[in-house]
């Protein structure tokens, strides 16, 4: 095992530093001689959000990067992206900055732990979110993300029972925008769950002119009081395109970035557990780094290897999401 390996065994990421003055302009340069392009979520640092190729949601993200005739994706987002990444675009090299950048929602939910819920329900189709592992996705038959979940078990004949995995809110939500009566797996969100009603309501007494705008992975509550609730990138449009000049934002702290570009002259407020509190910073995505982006494309790093069966069985479901 070499230090390269060592330090991705031990830390995640490649453990070396350089002078942060020219780390952009390093970034650049070992975008065009590797042909590469970088991905950003949207709750990405602002420094990375801005050097990325796309910034976006995952799925679309990922959708982008396969139109391209990139050889390597950068994807600065956390593991389950790069993995959609690498099942939308097997033949092109997939690198993630910080192998540790997981996502708490989708550790909730374990392929082995889905095997045997699934076993309890055989004749049930399993609807997953795309916030899951490569492994879970091949134990499903339908993947959804927030912006179309209600589109897709809307496609699935009524007569159909359903089981809902990972997110209960989300799925929560989506009974109730579908009226299906489907069986929620007991996960979440740690970033959107952890917001209190009681918050919101001290934030929007504080600020009564503005709106509440919410992401459904956020509890019923919340999602009950809010004037929009939708996909990160349907948030980021709607203040773009709303008339009202203030608003609460109830989701991860990143997408302010972009809202503020998109719309210098209105106010937003990040809808936190307290005033004091950065408690909605997903600490997995702030696990990416200007300094780790740059050494993960110099040595091509921690590099995203998912085998050939897994690849063809959790793309199924994608790509059958897809043709809906």
């Amino acid at each position: 095992m070499n230090k390269l390996e060592e330090d991705i065994k031990k830390f995640g990421f490649i453990n070396e530093t350089t002078p942060e003055i020219d780390i952009k302009e390093k970034i650049e340069r070992l975008k065009k001689e590797k042909n590469a392009i970088i991905l950003a979520h949207f709750y990405q640092i602002p420094e990375i959000q801005d050097i990325a190729d796309y910034i976006g949601d995952s799925l679309a993200l990922s959708q982008k990067a396969a139109e391209t005739d990139a050889d390597m994706i950068v994807f600065c987002g956390v593991h389950f992206m790069a993995e959609t990444a690498k099942i939308i675009s097997p033949n092109k090299k997939v690198i993630l900055p910080d192998l540790k950048a997981g996502c708490s929602l989708a550790d909730n939910c374990s392929y082995e732990q889905l095997k045997a819920f699934k076993a309890q329900y055989p004749e049930h189709i399993v609807v997953t979110y795309i916030n899951s592992s490569a492994a879970v996705k091949t134990l499903s038959d339908i993947i959804c993300t927030s912006s179309n979940a209600v589109k897709i078990v809307n496609s699935i004949p009524k007569e159909k029972n359903i089981i809902f995995v990972p997110d209960k809110n989300l799925g929560a939500w989506v009974i109730d925008k579908t009226k299906r009566d489907m069986i929620l797996w007991d996960g979440s969100c740690e970033v959107h769950d952890i917001l209190k009603l009681e918050n919101i309501i001290k934030l929007k007494q504080k600020y009564r002119e503005a709106k509440l705008i919410a992401h459904p992975e956020c509890k019923a509550p919340i999602l009950l009081m809010a004037d929009f609730v939708g996909s990160t990138t349907a948030l980021i449009e709607y203040t773009k395109n709303d008339k009202a000049q203030k608003y609460i934002v109830a989701t991860e702290t990143g997408v302010l970035h972009q809202m503020k570009k998109n719309s210098p002259e209105k106010e937003f407020i990040i809808a936190s557990t307290n005033e004091t509190c950065s408690c909605n910073d997903c600490p997995y995505m702030k696990l990416n780094t200007m300094q780790k982006l740059y050494m993960s494309m110099k040595y091509e790093k921690p590099e995203i290897v998912l085998k050939p069966e897994i690849i063809k069985k959790a793309g199924k479901p994608i790509f059958k999401m897809l043709k809906i």
